[in-house]
């Protein structure tokens, strides 16, 4: 790994909507950074970064890759990720280790749905960012439009332009930089030569403009710095970088860049702006990072960040190989990770060996002796690492916070097609949900059948394509099916089970009371979501449950909210209180309260109305008006809920919230009903009841009868 400085150190990450262009921005940073030497276009599907066949094919972005290029002297770590909405576990993850981001537009269209879904993540994790308005040379690209979205639906006021655009759309052929006054044209077969020209004078007085807003922002920030500027009536371009980078560093101001990759113009800049105000990994830890001790998570300890101190590292992802190795990508925080070294994990509580070590640029890899910290690469040799987990020095064992993974909505089941195939089958399915923590795998328990569950019908689609090309399984597959909740709409107290059964031998006794309720309101997630969680608290006083019987109780509740209650589908939102309850010397046990516990939560679902959850999804459709009619009918028959509509350029916008049930085939319908001109992307968005002729035709569906005897 190479000896630079930490501060001249750079972890970025390029995110935004699918086909905002951020692997096209990432090619032209590699070829202006020399390295590659040839300019390959995604479209054609010769792009660096997607190397998947699957990439290739479909022209989309399926999962991060990572590269380390350098510019004047800077380092710079580079993960792409995937625009699609189906694979947002590889924005998250990557959001949880790097520094700072690029956040691409696309230049023609207001803020899309997943830039608006990755902002917020970036949010969630307090990542400093710029943004970097691309295809300005498309027809409808709008700048001015452009900041406008970013404002009202991500960053308020905190956007400031640092560049404008010289004309735009067809006429689009240079950039301005505010901060600088100066204007460049880019020459060249692939825009490498920049030459200065003068500003233009039909947008001078907004350039102007714009670099008043842009000294005023800054300035405010600080009032020491307002004084200055007050008694001086300007700042320097040195007090504006030096306190610009601040601010975007403090996620005060999100500065604005912008250009168009694919014509090559302004990637250069937007290089320069990510090294100029994005933090390094000095500036984002303030130089200690505060860890927990995994043998007493009270006990908190600060870390200098250096090479010197001892090792803690993230592994943020997992790629694996049919038949030869794991590759675990880690970023070092702290210390200095070697080849042939030993790590502990303080989740799993092993130690393991480290094997060889790689520094990563797309799907190839470079042998590197030692990954010192505020550095990314890769191991080769970890076999009980997961996603998330922590790496730390053997002798100073310390543990941080683990990420969390969005829970699958979408399921379908898989059979193999010949005997030889369900022997890989099994192995290729671990391999694939060790790898991605968002696709999830089990046997149902009825049927027999492998049910593979993810984040939508192209996400399976993938798997299984993967399945067949990686591994070459070949299986039959269902039709998707919803990934259902259950829960109960009110408070069942004090319920009570007792059993009592003597024999010649030893006999049996359980009795506990327990209380249920709904628990929707306590847990928010950083987002301010809901998060899907059941909670148990033990109420009991003095030794009418002996303690080691109460471990019995959660299992036992736990185990009947997997079984579910109406349809076989998990409970959720559920808080548990045990209150009393009694025991006998020789005939309890702990397996005897745990089947106590689970008797008495199906009694409560009988009395707390227990309902049917479904997955809502919120989805915006982009339609010539004159399908405005269709589309809204379209809607409507779905059990859509419309939420807003607006004007896009000459499109109009439909924001709604529908059932994922609802929604399966609806591009094929949409683009029936617009002859191939109207959009559409969705995302998750919440749960809620279905409709009670709905979910008794879904309980139906799963052969589901409920004996209220049992």
């Amino acid at each position: 790994m190479s000896k630079t400085p930490l501060e001249m150190v750079r972890n970025i990450g390029i995110i935004a909507h699918i086909d905002a262009g951020k692997t096209t921005t990432t090619e032209r940073i590699l070829f202006y950074t020399w390295k590659i030497h040839k300019i390959w276009e995604t479209h054609d599907g010769e792009g660096t970064m997607d190397w998947m066949e699957q990439e290739k094919e479909r022209g989309i972005t399926i999962t991060s890759a990572a590269t380390t290029a350098f510019w004047k002297g800077y380092q710079i770590n580079i993960i792409d990720t995937p625009g699609h909405v189906d694979f947002t576990i590889e924005v998250e993850r990557s959001l949880r280790v790097l520094d700072g981001w690029v956040a691409v537009f696309d230049g023609s269209q207001w803020v899309e749905p997943q830039s608006e879904t990755v902002w917020k993540q970036a949010d969630k994790y307090g990542v400093p960012r710029i943004a970097f308005v691309n295809k300005m040379d498309k027809m409808g690209g709008d700048f001015d439009m452009s900041i406008d979205s970013i404002k009202k639906r991500l960053a308020g006021n905190k956007v400031v332009a640092i560049q404008y655009p010289i004309w735009q759309a067809e006429t689009f052929e240079g950039i301005v930089d505010i901060i600088e006054m100066k204007a460049y044209h880019f020459d060249g077969g692939s825009g490498e030569n920049i030459a200065e020209i003068d500003i233009p004078a039909d947008i001078k007085d907004k350039v102007d403009a714009l670099r008043l807003e842009l000294v005023e922002k800054v300035a405010e920030q600080d009032e020491a710095l307002m004084d200055k500027y007050f008694s001086d009536g300007e700042l320097s371009v040195e007090d504006i970088k030096k306190w610009l980078r601040k601010w975007v560093c403090n996620n005060e101001l999100y500065a604005v860049t912008c250009g168009s990759a694919l014509q090559n113009i302004g990637v250069q800049m937007v290089i320069d702006a990510a090294v100029e105000y994005l933090p390094g990994p000095l500036d984002v830890s303030g130089w200690v990072i505060t860890v927990k001790d995994p043998d007493d998570l009270e006990k908190t300890e600060d870390i200098k960040v250096a090479e010197n101190s001892p090792l803690w590292a993230i592994a943020f992802k997992i790629a694996t190989d049919p038949f030869i190795w794991k590759l675990c990508y880690v970023r070092v925080y702290t210390g200095t990770l070697k080849s042939w070294s030993y790590v502990y994990n303080p989740v799993s509580g092993e130690k393991e060996r480290v094997g060889r070590l790689v520094q990563m640029h797309s799907n190839t890899r470079e042998e590197i002796p030692e990954i010192t910290a505020g550095h990314i690469g890769a191991v080769i040799g970890l076999k009980n690492t997961k996603t998330g987990d922590t790496l730390c020095d053997v002798n100073k064992k310390f543990l941080v916070e683990a990420m969390e993974f969005p829970q699958p909505v979408i399921s379908v089941f898989v059979e193999p097609k010949t005997k030889a195939d369900q022997e890989k089958m099994g192995m290729a399915l671990s391999k694939l949900a060790e790898e991605d923590p968002s696709f999830r795998v089990r046997t149902d328990e009825e049927t027999g059948q492998t049910i593979i569950s993810g984040m939508g019908e192209l996400h399976l689609d993938i798997i299984v394509d993967r399945m067949r090309r990686e591994f070459k399984v070949e299986c039959n597959v269902g039709a998707p099916q919803v990934a259902y909740r259950e829960t109960i709409k009110m408070a069942a107290k004090d319920v009570e089970h007792k059993y009592s059964k003597q024999t010649w031998g030893r006999g049996q006794y359980w009795h506990v009371v327990i209380s249920f309720e709904p628990y929707k309101e306590a847990e928010e997630d950083d987002e301010g979501g809901i998060k899907k969680v059941n909670k148990f608290s033990n109420k009991i006083v003095g030794w009418v449950i002996p303690k080691e019987y109460i471990p019995g109780v959660e299992k036992g509740l736990n185990e009947a909210y997997q079984r579910g209650y109406l349809a076989w589908y998990p409970m959720v939102d559920i808080k548990a209180t045990l209150t009393f309850g009694s025991f006998h010397d020789v005939d309890s046990s702990e397996l005897a309260f745990k089947i106590a516990a689970s008797k008495a939560f199906r009694d409560a679902c009988k009395k707390a109305q227990a309902v049917l959850l479904e997955p809502i999804m919120k989805v915006e459709i982009n339609t010539p008006e004159e399908y405005m009619g269709d589309v809204i009918g379209q809607i409507n028959s779905k059990r859509g809920r419309i939420e807003e509509m607006w004007d896009r350029g000459m499109a109009k916008i439909i924001t709604c919230y529908v059932p994922l049930s609802e929604m399966f085939g609806y591009t094929t319908e949409l683009r029936s009903a617009s002859q191939g001109r109207a959009t559409s992307s969705m995302e998750f968005d919440h749960y809620a009841e279905v409709p009670t002729n709905v979910a008794l035709k879904v309980r139906e569906e799963r052969g589901f009868k409920l004996d209220d005897d049992e």
